[in-house]
């Protein structure tokens, strides 16, 4: 036992002295990938459309994701609060992050967010919500906002509103009757509308009628409500339009599919039937509302191509990261979807 004791404490000394006594130091750690922090800031995860467009930019960063370069994102529900995302993005700003992609909650608070971010100097990627302009008596014009004219590191990504309402009413127009069910030379139509602050729902009940007349067809707003995007708002809405107005009511243009979603189900309540006695349109062609206009339940949506915004949207901001030159703009086309 001695002679095994000794040999141990000779191997344990002579270990010692052969690196001075210190640990043996560990190999040299590989390359690291290089990290980005994307905040994401959605302006409510309860919509439709923007649940898709959230996952899909989501799966899109993942997808660049590589050995070299490491994209880590945050995405945010702002719940329809602008309280709640004003402090979201405090809070990325904060954190540091890298890039900001947001989905405003209010197109008025764009400045005040704008202007936070451009102070912390992290560039911007304005998604899907178009800030306004606006002149002194805060009227909207028609024309580019200076917030993002005005600013190299922030752009707005979207489609163009105006050309999903003119969809519509094309759909409408292009129908065997033009919408005149009752033949009585008049498009008798409800309009159920999405926040009305938003510029799409602006441009949406505007263009979608504008279309009409510009063919040459004549119009009557039996009523226009507000359904901030909700399908449960929409079934409300049309329930209470059929039962006011009843075969009179020809047409629902609706600035959504989930909106749509709810009229068809008041449509389906009150006994009519979309195709024969009344017409349903909607925007994003969702799945769901895609096999309605292939199956008739639907007369027509517009696809609000969520994929190719979100790519688009992600683009940018790698573009934004490496330090490129980006445009003020970036637009995506609608597509009509019918039968």
């Amino acid at each position: 036992m001695k002679k095994l004791f000794s040999a141990l404490l000779a191997a344990a000394m002579l270990a010692g002295c052969s690196n001075g006594g210190a640990s043996t130091p560990s190999a040299a750690p590989a390359d690291e990938a290089k990290e980005y922090n994307i905040g994401v800031a959605i302006y409510q995860f309860d919509d439709n459309f923007m649940t898709l467009y959230r996952e899909e930019l989501k799966s899109y960063f993942e997808s660049l994701n590589t050995d070299d370069v490491k994209y880590n994102v945050t995405i945010v529900d702002g719940k329809n609060d602008m309280n709640e995302q004003s402090n979201q993005i405090d809070n990325f700003i904060t954190q540091g992050m890298d890039v900001i992609i947001l989905n405003l909650v209010q197109t008025s608070s764009a400045d005040a967010l704008i202007d936070k971010i451009v102070a912390a100097e992290i560039p911007l990627v304005l998604i899907n919500r178009e800030p306004l302009a606006y002149d002194a008596d805060g009227n909207t014009l028609d024309e580019a906002y200076e917030g993002i004219l005005n600013n190299p590191t922030v752009c707005y990504v979207g489609a163009d509103a105006r050309q999903s309402g003119t969809y519509q009413g094309e759909i409408v127009a292009e129908l065997p009757d033009h919408g005149d069910i009752n033949g009585d030379g008049k498009v008798a139509y409800l309009m159920i509308e999405g926040d009305p602050e938003n510029i799409d729902a602006q441009y949406r009940t505007e263009f979608s009628i504008k279309a009409l007349t510009d063919a040459g067809i004549e119009v009557e707003c039996l009523d226009d409500q507000i359904g901030n995007w909700a399908q449960a708002n929409g079934e409300t809405i049309a329930k209470n339009a059929l039962t006011q107005y009843g075969e009179d009511l020809e047409v629902i243009f609706c600035n959504n599919d989930a909106m749509a979603l709810g009229a068809a189900a008041a449509i389906t309540a009150a006994g009519r039937t979309v195709g024969e006695d009344i017409y349903l349109l909607g925007v994003d062609a969702l799945d769901e509302c895609v096999e309605m206009v292939n199956n008739g339940t639907m007369t027509g949506t517009v696809l609000n191509d969520h994929i190719g915004q979100s790519h688009t949207a992600v683009d940018v901001a790698v573009a934004l990261l490496n330090g490129e030159t980006i445009k003020d703009y970036y637009w995506v086309d609608y597509v009509k979807v019918t039968k």
